[in-house]
């Protein structure tokens, strides 16, 4: 009898995480798909207005984009992961002291950026590669990126909490509000207003702004469990939140740093056209990445929640259904890339260029290869994390977006030409995933004789 009761208490468990991972990780795919039309729209627009120079300055500005995002969000996740973890303890002022906590620490790096802007936007363009057919356009992208930046990671930190408070439709609601307002700016400003790159940089500018008018009413209202108070700033607390979030600057920061070292790499095979072929992967590709952190965005409250509670059963039925999705995504992501190169490079290739048609059809089908293997990384690095075992998630995001990466890159390019290039990401994300998949044995192990030394 005991037995039975043991069963139906933990289907029921399952059930409910089953249900909980659909509600958080459903929601956070569709705003993190959304928040990934900041550059997508981008890529189209311009690419329309402004032809492949336009695509190339787009291309070259990306990556600091991709450190901005990664930065608030490595505040907004690891702060979250602490605040879900304190509030379900019911430590209160430990949870308002990891927001407030985090709130500082974006108020602090994003000023960075912003004073980057204003001073150092001109020479910032000129290392990141442009020439002169690009570099004005790359200039002002760059620039007023770098001015909203304040913006992008206050919205990225709001968004955590507010998701970790209990309400990833209000995430949601304002990741897609801000994503849809900025395909619509984008339009309007670079069609009827003729504002150039200038008006889709703005638009993506004035897409988090727009999100926080979105979150704003939960403030208003009262909704919100955590809040600013007076509180020491330790050292010890600023740690564990950048720690718990590194993974995810990692990722966001590694899309950069491939899309940097690729340009340079293919600026001197194919030129300004490779480079622009290169943009409709990158781009795509961020698209795809997008997913997989909204997977592990979604997963990551529920997982906290739970190992604050004590409850690793949970947290193993979550982690199955992240995994499961992921691959079904991946298989379908990929059918649709290998089937589609032509007609979706063709969408981008305004000017129907032949040779930036022939360079990207061929660089999709084999560069999505990785998907499966790069969804697996991050999905395995918000696990650890969740449950502030950060060392093996830290391994995982140095590896695919350095350590492994980079030689790879100088390797299989010096070998493979163009061919290698495209390879680089699928073979990267293809052995870090065997190291990730040791990482996580060792670790089962261990907490298995953990808890069979506990029960003994």
């Amino acid at each position: 009898m005991i037995r039975i009761y043991r069963e139906e208490f933990s289907v029921k468990n399952d059930k409910n995480c089953l249900k909980d991972f659909i509600r958080y990780s459903s929601l956070n795919v569709l705003g993190m798909l959304g928040l990934s039309c900041y550059i997508l729209a981008d890529t189209f627009f311009i690419s329309k207005a402004l032809g492949a120079n336009g695509l190339t300055a787009l291309n070259l500005a990306i990556p600091v984009y991709s450190f901005i995002h990664g930065s608030g969000l490595m505040i907004g996740i690891g702060g979250g992961i602490k605040y879900a973890i304190s509030k379900s303890q019911e430590n209160k002022k430990a949870a308002n002291q990891a927001f407030t906590t985090a709130f500082l620490l974006t108020a602090l790096v994003s000023s960075f950026f912003f004073l980057t802007g204003i001073a150092g936007s001109g020479r910032l363009t000129g290392i990141l590669g442009a020439d002169a057919a690009v570099f004005d356009m790359t200039k002002t992208y760059l620039r007023v990126i770098l001015l909203f930046a304040p913006m992008f990671m206050m919205n990225n930190l709001l968004l955590a909490f507010v998701r970790n408070d209990g309400a990833p439709q209000r995430s949601m609601a304002a990741m897609l509000i801000g994503s849809f307002s900025n395909i619509v700016l984008d339009y309007v400003f670079m069609f009827p207003l003729n504002m150039g790159i200038l008006g889709a940089v703005l638009a993506t500018g004035l897409a988090p702004v727009i999100s926080m008018l979105v979150l704003s009413p939960y403030f208003f209202k009262g909704q919100n469990q955590f809040a600013l108070k007076k509180c020491p700033v330790t050292r010890h607390l600023c740690l564990m939140i950048l720690s718990g979030g590194l993974p995810s600057l990692i990722t966001e920061v590694s899309s950069g740093i491939v899309i940097i070292l690729f340009n340079l790499l293919i600026l001197g095979l194919e030129g300004n056209v490779g480079v622009a072929a290169y943009g409709v992967i990158a781009n795509l590709s961020l698209v795809v990445i997008s997913i997989y952190t909204g997977i592990a965005q979604g997963i990551q409250p529920l997982l906290s929640q739970n190992y604050g509670a004590g409850n690793t059963s949970n947290m193993r039925s979550v982690l199955r259904y992240a995994l499961i999705t992921m691959a079904a995504i991946s298989i379908s992501v990929y059918a649709f890339v290998y089937l589609g190169a032509e007609p979706i490079t063709a969408v981008f290739n305004s000017e129907q260029n032949p040779l930036l048609q022939e360079i990207a059809v061929p660089g999709l089908r084999i560069y999505f290869t990785g998907c499966l293997f790069a969804g697996f990384n991050i999905i395995l690095c918000a696990y650890f994390t969740s449950m502030e075992f950060a060392l093996p998630a830290h391994i995982i995001s140095f590896l695919r977006g350095f350590i492994v990466l980079i030689p790879m890159a100088f390797l299989l390019s010096a070998i493979g030409k163009i061919v290698g290039i495209w390879c680089t990401f699928p073979a990267t994300e293809l052995l870090v995933a065997v190291i990730g998949g040791i990482c996580f044995f060792l670790f089962a192990k261990k907490q298995k004789n953990r808890g069979a030394d506990s029960s003994s």
